[in-house]
């Protein structure tokens, strides 16, 4: 089952999330949060906008293909964990983080 992990760097102390997909492939990466609960409100944010395609701006470079995923505000609140080498493989990516981030269950690791 997919997953959003919520954990703090011991490296800057901030916090931060990722989505796993069902098969332990983490999918997403969060931007830096000050506090917990911006983390928190970060994934509820992915968990909202994720079903909507507006969401996603797509960076093509060639054998790199990567998304970030950004808030209403047009904040990047996510981006892509990897850099995929084909367009196919990062829609793929895009597809599984619509259909199954809205319900995934969030670990809390802090």
């Amino acid at each position: 089952m997919s997953k959003f992990q919520i954990f703090r760097s011991s490296v800057n102390n901030y916090y931060y999330f990722r989505f796993m997909a069902s098969n332990g492939e983490q999918i997403l990466s969060s931007e830096a949060y000050a506090t917990k609960q911006g983390c928190v409100n970060g994934v509820a944010s992915v968990k909202a906008n994720a079903p909507y395609d507006s969401t996603y701006i797509r960076v093509d470079n060639p054998s790199n293909y990567r998304f970030n995923m950004k808030a209403n505000n047009n904040e990047i609140i996510a981006r892509s964990s990897e850099g995929y080498t084909t367009s196919y493989n990062r829609e793929h990516a895009i597809t599984l983080v619509k259909r199954d981030a809205p319900s995934a269950n969030v670990v809390d690791l802090t």
